[in-house]
């Protein structure tokens, strides 16, 4: 949970998003301090996954802008000014944990934790896979780290994925709907490790259907859907008394009230 000051990890301000003549995001804004957890839900297709590519620039935004510790990113590699940061600069500050793990089936797990770290901070092959291996302790999957992601479980898949994006020693990490691949066993691993995270003060953004998750370890939580944000408040009031009709109606099916 948030124990740190209020210093502006990411603003989005009110930037659309169109697949041709979808529109997947309209007016999205919200903005993120340092050590806050906000998760983000809504239905299926409301635009969650979308917003998380748009923050990272693998789908920029058509309208709108993204600031990252205060300087606006731009795409590609374009001459900056003082107040603008490229994408590719800002990715080596951002770590991403997708759905379906996105692991490279050719290396081992200490391989697939380790390849960013020499590729993008330059670190020596010893020293990254020191602190891969440091990684694959804290989330417990040690034991896995030269195993190659075919012989791991859905669960270890997924820590180790989430070590990959630590390894890189993130401001902020976006999480994909990291469990929904995952039957409840592991995906209770997952969970467990991303609550560690949050306790140790971790910026996260988490889209997520995890409901226990939303109401118990984020600082805030935002509901979306048909590409817009519905409302945004603390997990308590939000999922106690929403203001949307349209978040009640969700709120109703997935909790089954």
């Amino acid at each position: 949970m948030n124990t740190t000051s209020n210093i502006n990890i990411l603003d989005v301000v009110s930037i659309d998003k169109n697949f041709g003549s979808f529109t997947a995001l309209k007016d999205v804004s919200l903005s993120l301090s340092a050590g806050e957890v906000l998760s983000v839900i809504g239905p299926s297709g409301s635009g969650k996954s979308t917003l998380l590519r748009c923050i990272n620039h693998l789908a920029p935004p058509e309208k709108g802008d993204i600031y990252f510790r205060g300087k606006r990113i731009v795409p590609g590699s374009q001459r900056v000014g003082p107040d603008e940061t490229t994408a590719g600069e800002m990715r080596r500050h951002m770590g991403m944990v997708f759905q379906n793990f996105e692991l490279f089936p050719h290396l081992t797990v200490l391989e697939n934790v380790s390849l960013a770290q020499r590729r993008v901070k330059k670190r020596p092959a010893r020293e990254a896979d020191e602190r891969s291996l440091d990684l694959l302790e804290r989330v417990g999957i040690r034991s896995k780290a030269d195993e190659y992601p075919s012989r791991c479980s859905g669960g270890q898949q997924q820590r180790a994925a989430i070590a990959r994006a630590l390894a890189l020693d993130p401001d902020l990490i976006l999480f994909d709907e990291p469990t929904s691949a995952l039957d409840p066993e592991y995906g209770a691993e997952v969970l467990k490790v991303m609550r560690s995270l949050a306790d140790e003060g971790m910026t996260m953004i988490v889209v997520t259907h995890e409901m226990g998750f939303a109401k118990e370890v984020s600082d805030r939580v935002m509901v979306m859907a048909d590409g817009s944000v519905l409302e945004e408040n603390l997990p308590d009031v939000l999922f106690r008394d929403p203001h949307e009709a349209r978040t009640r109606q969700f709120l109703s099916a997935v909790l089954g009230r």
